[in-house]
């Protein structure tokens, strides 16, 4: 008769075994496949939209014989790179004011140059404007929670409406897997919990639907000392 205590201890088949690595395998290969070649996407893309645009003579392609991938990247940082510093002297932005004045006589150019103008100063302007904390809200009824990025304090006619009677906080509440859309909703500050966790740790777990949760301040004081 069969021991049942050997069966409990039985180690896994050779197919387990070999299905548990292919799986830790995927794990493994499946980020850094997946970065590379987004990143080599990316940067021949840049090129398809750049190199067009420079003279033959100034083409690295005419000098090493080979479609060098990542040149219109380098050649777009350089001239943007290039922009920037001209833009910030007075000569720069007398001319941007110039070639604002002249959009702004045009109908339908001066509405979509405004719109990405807008836009482009929302994501990259290096500002105050960004997300302060990550936080949890009672949303979209209470008993269920979110989770939210505070970014400012009420004020002005949003303050006023509201007639609450206390501080006004602007929460982001994002979708998943897709953060840069969502809800932007008020909130009393009462009903704002602040998290330890950081804004770029929560995105991940709003990205991921919830399954790459950060370490708790508690476990990485823990991990810290179990190292020293």
């Amino acid at each position: 008769m069969t021991d049942p205590l050997h069966l409990e201890h039985r180690r896994p088949g050779l197919l387990a075994r070999l299905r548990s690595n292919f799986l830790t395998g995927i794990v493994v290969i499946a980020p850094v496949g997946m970065t590379i070649w987004l990143l080599w996407t990316l940067a021949g893309w840049v090129d398809g939209f750049v190199l067009p645009l420079i003279p033959d003579r100034f083409n690295p392609e005419q000098y090493i014989g080979i479609n060098l991938r990542g040149a219109g990247v380098i050649i777009f940082l350089v001239f943007t790179i290039l922009v920037g510093w001209i833009a910030k002297g007075l000569i720069g932005r007398s001319l941007i004011r110039f070639a604002e004045s002249l959009v702004d006589r045009m109908p339908v150019v001066r509405s979509i140059y405004s719109g990405v103008k807008q836009i482009a100063e929302t994501v990259f302007a290096q500002s105050d404007r960004s997300f302060e904390k990550a936080c949890m809200v009672q949303y979209p009824r209470k008993g269920i929670w979110a989770l939210g990025f505070i970014s400012t304090e009420a004020k002005g006619e949003v303050l006023m409406r509201a007639e609450t009677g206390s501080k006004l906080l602007s929460v982001f509440v994002p979708t998943t897997p897709n953060p840069t859309s969502g809800f932007l909703l008020y909130f009393p500050e009462e009903d704002v919990i602040e998290l330890d966790m950081t804004v770029e740790d929560a995105a991940k777990l709003v990205i991921s639907a919830g399954l790459v949760y950060p370490e708790t301040k508690a476990e990485k004081e823990a991990r810290i000392a179990k190292r020293a």
